[in-house]
């Protein structure tokens, strides 16, 4: 996967003029939390969030009634608080990329931009969790396999072999490492075979299986006991 797939494209942005007041107001009636700064030409130059704006006007707040505190809003420009060394990303790179940026650099968005420093989309932390969702099909219907995986040749061919032969279809696959567990393989397959007795295949093929969870097309979740 890539940034493209989950950013959102064309975000709204503002120039540097605008003022602090605006641009609350904008992410207010917009239900979001940051807004990219950008020149007359499309170009990024800044970052306003509302987690600045309460930063920087909390620093007043003691000496300021709020509406002395709102008129200084309504006066004050973005430019005047605004980020300007903004971490940004490029649309064709692994989104994991983007994840590992976020968490390097202990932030939650990113502007993208293209080769020109235009800004093209804006990607988040709640992108990257929908993306997480997406890729092993939390939401969608279907059975979710949890295995314990073992280093040896043929072990995911074998289970994709033990679902085909039993009708059942591979919808997603992960592989994830934990320190409890060990390495671990999660499956979503989907099928007109019951739960119970595609466990019993697998377990019977010498698989060993640390979960098991289906989703209805309602959104219900169950788990089976192993």
């Amino acid at each position: 996967m890539y940034v493209k797939d989950h950013m959102t494209r064309e975000p709204v942005t503002i120039t540097k003029d605008v003022k602090i007041s605006k641009a609350v107001d904008i992410m207010s009636k917009g239900h979001f939390h940051r807004l990219p700064i950008v020149d007359d030409s499309g170009k990024l130059v800044g970052l306003v969030t509302g987690g600045l704006v309460t930063e920087k006007s909390g620093a007043n707040a003691t000496s300021l009634s709020i509406y002395e505190l709102n008129y200084l809003l309504s006066k004050t420009k973005v430019e005047d608080i605004m980020l300007t060394d903004v971490k940004t990303i490029k649309e064709n790179v692994f989104i994991e990329e983007a994840a590992q940026k976020m968490i390097d650099e202990g932030i939650s968005v990113l502007p993208v931009i293209d080769d020109e420093n235009h800004v093209v989309g804006i990607i988040t932390e709640k992108d990257i969790f929908q993306a997480f969702t997406d890729v092993l099909g939390y939401k969608h219907q279907g059975t979710r396999f949890v295995f314990q995986c073992d280093d040896t040749p043929g072990f995911f061919v074998g289970i994709a072999r033990l679902l085909a032969e039993n009708d059942a279809n591979m919808e997603a696959f992960a592989v994830y490492h934990t320190k409890e567990r060990g390495t671990e393989c999660v499956v979503k397959a989907t099928g007109a075979i019951s739960v119970e007795n595609m466990v019993s295949i697998l377990k019977d093929a010498g698989y060993k299986l640390n979960d098991v969870t289906q989703t209805t097309k309602f959104g219900t979740t169950k788990t089976f006991d192993l």
